[in-house]
This record gives C-alpha cells, structure tokens and sequence, in this order.
C-alpha cells in the first residue's frame, strides 16, 4: 500500500516535498505528459512565464527579486523523465502507478524499482525554488527536458531561441563535491539481423543469467561489471545441440543501462552437457566480475518434450558470432586525464521479434573519430551477417573551457562553505550540456547534483545529507551570482 508522506520529516523540506510529490507521478522516458502538464499547472498557478512543446518539454522563467534585476539572467536545466527498471517481483506498473518510496537512515529508496533521483531531484530542486518568493535571485529560466535517458531527445527537439541565458546551471550530476565542466558526445548504433525458423522437437530449457549490478553505462561503465546480453551469448556459444527459440533481455531495456538479465528459450538435445557448461561459465564469470557482480547467478529450468520454432542452424550461428565478436565495453581511455574513459559502447536492449532480432548500442567518446570508429565497427558486424544498421540520437561533446565565470564562482562559494576544494572533472556520459552548448553561443555551462548511489539500478539511493548541502550551495550560488 503506497502512502504520501513519507519523506515529510526530512529537510529542505519544500524539495522533498516536490521530490515526493513526482514520484506519484509516472514519468518514465516516452511517459512524460503528466509530469509535464504538472509542472505547466504549477508555472500558470504562480503566473509565471510557461511554455510546453510537443515533445513535452517545458520552459518556465520569473523575473528577477527587485534587488537582483540588474543580473544577467541565469538557466536552471534538468530533465523529467527517469529509468524504469524494477525487481522481478516487483507489482509496480511504471506506466500508471506511484513509486513505493522508503526511508533508511540517510536513504531514500524505492521499494522494489528504480528511485528517479536522475533528474528528479533537479527538477524538485528547480520547483523549490521557483515557489519560493522570499529568496533573491537573478531571472531565472528553468528548463525541464524529456526522453534525456533514451537518447536526449527533448534537448534536441527543444527551440532554444526562447532563452536569453548565457549561463546554465545543469543539476544532472550525481556525486556531490564534484563539478562537471565537460562530456562525451554520442550516438545509438541499432543493428538488426534476419531470422529463419524450423520446427524443434525435443526437451524445452529456460536459460537465465540474473543478479547482476547492471548500472549507469556512461559513469560505470570503468566499474568492470558484467553486460547479460553479452555473458548470454558467451554461454550459449559453449553449448553444442541447442535450438533457440527465443533470446531476450529484461522486460525493461535501456541503451544506456548495462543490462542486468537475461534470458534464453532453447531445445536441448544433452541436458547433461548444458548443465555442465552453465556450471563451469559461472564459475568463470564469477571470476572475472569478482568484487562487482558477486550475486549473479545463472540457472536452467527444464520442462517437458514439445515442439517450438527454433533458429535454423544459419540464423543461429549469426546471432551468436555477432554476441561474440561485437565490441562491448571500455574501448579506450584517455591519454589527457588519468582514470577518464575516453570513448566505449554498451549493448543495452536486445529483442527478437518475429523475423528480426535487434541489438541497440549506446556509443559514447569525447573524441568524435573514436565515435565514428565504434560505429563503423557495428557496420561492418551488421553488413558480413546480411544484417541493417542504424544510426540515430546523436548528440555532441560538451568541452572543457580554459575561463568559466559560474565554475569561479562554484569553486569560490565551495571553498568558502567547506574549507576545501571543489573538484573539476570531465565525465564519460552524455549530458544535455552538449546540446545546449552546440545550441547558445557563449554559453557558460557546469553541471553538479547531490549523491545518488547504484543509479539506475532497483538499489538506487539519494543521500538526504547530501541533498540539503547541495541546495545550500544552490541557495549561495544564486545570491552570489554576478
């Protein structure tokens, strides 16, 4: 039973109030009316400035406090929608229902399912603020973006020339004390391949590798965890006298989520043979994602003789050398900034349906030719299988500026609150900084947020603590904006 509430002891109270308020709304990518349409009613509520587009981005402003009209006006960004991904037993419908939140100490979670932390603490954070009107501030625009997490589509769609901002304040950071000042750029690499089918007779085994971390595939893809799709196509490549039937990621796939399952329908002629190369590929696995997938188990469920369509010998044999060969993972690292990825893929969604299987690829690099490289590569794979191949999303890099007014100033309002240094990093995920940048010439940009932890994942946590220093800081970096 879901209860509203539940976070009503915690401070800054107005944020999670917000914060709270979007979790009972369904806002995952390519499900963003609502949540769009509630941040609209509460723009017109206060008689601000609104617009909403067809793609259910929304731009809000408010004229600056009576003190700070003089100000250059100031962009606050975040995105609506969140990554949907939930336990197997979990009865959550992320197209109509509420999250269970739940409260751990420190902790906000979830029961069961993702937490929507990214960005739905960017937005909280942006409507705490504009229904404040006690606070000094410079004119705000405060844009909320859609679909960031399949591709940044809305930031693309999105008509800039409405912003007179040449600062922008991106609230899609997960580590506090960190200060954004630069990202990869991107694109999604679809491949497809044809099938054939034949009539199977024989014992009927349901393959599925499970309790992986999964995670973030721009943040973690340096934490060595392991991809399902991939280890399943490891797996069924050991294995002589199987007849797919069906191959399969989990219900909810993402391109930019390494994948945590995966499952595989098959007749197998040698029960004794499988069970034989699933124990010894577990072991193997274990050995390799030791210390990061310690819960990932792989297990065979047999049932009775029957008839199913399986793969021709053919159709098989592509799908698994593909598996098998493609690039998946760190491709290089860079040879500027110690510890940064400089340009990876990961396979996110894998789907058969009727006469097609499709392999979607989230590629990243903040060096365009390694873009290009990665992309060529599926090419090639996709044209020796007779396969398609599709290119579409792509966004730009945000580089790094030598002068950054607003970096100056995080650091000095840092320092000055803590007594140290506020770190200044690039990192290997797509943010709609990108977009924006390429967009508004000039634009001064850097991207923070609180902690959130095991993002995108059914483990995800926001850090309370976190959140209220974070707004803190928010709160000294609007006053003491130039």
């Amino acid at each position: 039973m879901k209860t509203f509430g539940v976070l009503d002891h915690l401070e800054p109270k107005k944020v999670f109030e917000y914060f709270e308020i979007l979790t009972t709304i369904p806002h995952g990518s390519y499900n963003c009316k609502a949540v769009s349409d509630f941040c609209v009613d509460f723009a017109k509520k206060r008689g601000l400035f609104v617009i909403q587009d067809d793609h259910y981005n929304v731009i809000i402003k408010k004229e600056a406090s009576p003190s700070c009209a003089h100000k250059p006006v100031l962009i606050l960004q975040g995105h609506l929608d969140m990554v949907c991904q939930k336990d197997p037993d979990s009865p959550v419908d992320f197209a109509k229902d509420a999250l269970e939140l739940q409260t751990d100490g420190d902790f906000v979670s979830a029961k069961g399912t993702t937490l929507g932390g990214d960005d739905g603490i960017a937005v909280a954070y942006c409507l705490a603020l504009l229904d404040d009107d006690s606070m000094k501030h410079p004119p705000l625009e405060v844009v909320f973006t859609t679909e960031e997490e399949v591709g940044m589509e809305g930031a693309t769609a999105l008509d800039t020339s409405v912003l007179e901002g040449r600062y922008l304040l991106n609230i899609d950071s997960e580590e506090e004390g960190i200060l954004l000042a630069g990202c990869a750029g991107g694109t999604t690499v679809k491949v497809s391949l044809p099938l054939k089918y034949e009539q199977i007779t024989g014992r009927m085994c349901t393959v599925s590798i499970t309790g992986l971390l999964g995670g973030h595939s721009g943040t973690e893809i340096d934490k060595n965890r392991g991809n399902a799709h991939i280890l399943m196509g490891r797996l069924l490549c050991c294995v002589k006298g199987i007849h797919i039937s069906r191959i399969y990621g989990a219900s909810e796939q993402k391109d930019n989520a390494i994948p945590n399952e995966c499952y595989a329908e098959l007749i197998c002629e040698d029960r004794e043979a499988i069970e034989e190369a699933a124990a010894k590929l577990l072991q193997s696995f274990k050995e390799q994602f030791q210390g990061t997938d310690d819960g990932m188990a792989v297990r065979l469920e047999f049932s009775e003789m029957e008839k199913r369509d399986c793969l021709t010998q053919d159709a098989q044999d592509a799908v698994l050398y593909f598996l098998n060969h493609t690039p998946n993972g760190i491709y290089t690292m860079s040879r500027d900034i110690e510890g940064l990825v400089e340009s990876s893929l990961n396979l996110g969604i894998l789907k058969m349906d009727g006469e097609e299987i499709s392999f979607s690829f989230g590629v990243r690099s903040s060096a365009p030719f390694y873009k290009e490289e990665l992309a060529g590569r599926l090419e090639s794979l996709a044209r020796k299988l007779n396969g398609s191949y599709e290119r579409v999303n792509d966004y730009p890099a945000w580089e790094y500026k030598k002068d950054s007014v607003l970096r100056d100033v995080f650091l000095k309002a840092y320092r000055q609150m803590y007594g140290k240094e506020m770190k200044v990093e690039m990192i290997h995920a797509g943010l709609e900084c990108g977009i924006f940048a390429s967009r508004i010439e000039g634009l001064d940009i850097v991207s923070f947020g609180p902690d959130i932890f095991d993002i995108h994942t059914t483990g995800e946590r926001l850090s309370v603590p976190s959140v209220k220093r974070t707004w803190e800081l928010l709160l000294k970096i609007i006053e003491e904006f130039p």
